[in-house]
């Protein structure tokens, strides 16, 4: 029997919630499927904080560096807003990501047939189904260039600088050309290349690299016009690859397309096939203990760590399989509508029906 370890950061806010969900899921499929999971716990964010004074410990690093790979919830809240900039949950986020050399992040906006009508846009725009992958470059530009704050003659002012090498972009690219390769083989590149020295340099190289994938067909748009494009035609999009922070914000635009951030999963992945595995929204304090967070993010991204990471499509599928049945039978407040044809539930009892049929 397979046996794989694995390091848990459930994290602040809802986070302890939906990972407690998804372990459920994860046990369910493990024990179907016939391999076995054995999970360390560890802090990160503004837990950590609080038991150890920084929002990274060197405990968890190592823990998730001899782990297959992890689980996170969230991290983050108002608890936390006065600590300085790199002491804060965020902080913690991405120094994991930087730590365990995590350079892709995989993020699927897909909407479930039972949730066409939660969706903001109009049916004919969404069409029969949606399913887009965004490739979102995750330890280089803004969010790790220069930074600072400065005065001058009596004026503060501050800078963040946007900074990619030629390496960084290639590895990103080949990751979404090969995630369009196995798909429906059209890849969008977005930039700003119109106004960004880094972003001709991005363009430039995409463009190289799709040479060495003549059967995918790439096109180029800046991001404001993929934002609009997104909304106005969804379906004309495969997989979208990008930098950072125009990731960072097209990610969550098209998670709403969908119906409910409650609902997207993420992967970031490094080399060997090691990856964090987390939803995309945030701890959401202002719900947390009141049994009302949508763990299906969570589960889904369990999903997403049995294919791309422990290689068990079976299982993987069978969690996919079994949040798509729960959808028909019930909702969690954030995706809930009178007259869908299913009861309104909590936290606990969705991830109980989920885990019910795998």
């Amino acid at each position: 029997m397979k046996n794989y370890k694995l390091t848990v950061l459930k994290g602040d806010g809802i986070g302890p919630e939906i990972v407690d969900e998804a372990i459920k899921a994860l046990d369910k499929a493990a024990d179907k499927f016939g391999f076995s999971v054995e999970y360390d716990y560890q802090l990160l964010g503004g837990a950590a904080i609080d038991a150890t004074g920084v929002p990274l410990p060197e405990e968890t690093v190592n823990s998730c560096k001899a782990a297959d790979s992890v689980i996170l919830g969230a991290v983050g809240g108002p608890k936390w807003d006065k600590e300085p900039g790199n002491n804060r949950p965020e902080a913690g986020l991405l120094g994991i990501r930087k730590a365990l050399g995590l350079y892709a992040n995989l993020r699927p906006a897909v909407i479930f047939a039972p949730l066409r009508g939660a969706s903001p846009l109009k049916p004919e725009i969404i069409g029969e189904s949606l399913d887009i992958m965004v490739v979102r470059e995750l330890t280089g530009g803004i969010y790790f260039g220069d930074r600072g704050t400065e005065e001058r003659d009596g004026v503060k002012s501050a800078f963040d600088t946007e900074r990619y090498s030629v390496p960084e972009i290639e590895r990103i690219a080949r990751v979404a050309f090969d995630m369009a390769q196995k798909r429906d083989k059209r890849l969008t590149s977005v930039d700003k290349a119109n106004v960004l020295d880094s972003s001709r340099l991005w363009r430039a190289t995409v463009d190289r690299i799709a040479k060495e994938y003549p059967e995918v067909q790439v096109s180029h748009l800046y991001v404001d016009n993929t934002a609009m494009q997104l909304v106005r035609d969804p379906g004309q999009f495969d997989v979208i690859l990008t930098s950072n922070m125009f990731g960072d914000i097209l990610s969550d635009e098209a998670s709403m397309i969908s119906g409910s951030i409650g609902m997207l999963a993420s992967a970031s992945l490094g080399g060997s096939g090691f990856g964090l595995y987390e939803p995309i929204h945030g701890s959401a304090p202002d719900i947390a203990g009141q049994d009302a967070a949508n763990p299906l993010a969570t589960i889904l991204s369990i999903a997403m760590l049995l294919r791309y990471s422990l290689d068990e499509p079976e299982a993987a599928k069978a969690i996919e399989d079994a949040v798509a049945k729960a959808l028909t039978k019930a909702r969690t407040r954030d995706i809930y509508t009178e007259g869908c044809g299913a009861k309104l539930v909590g936290c606990g009892e969705m991830g109980d029906i989920v885990a019910s049929l795998i």
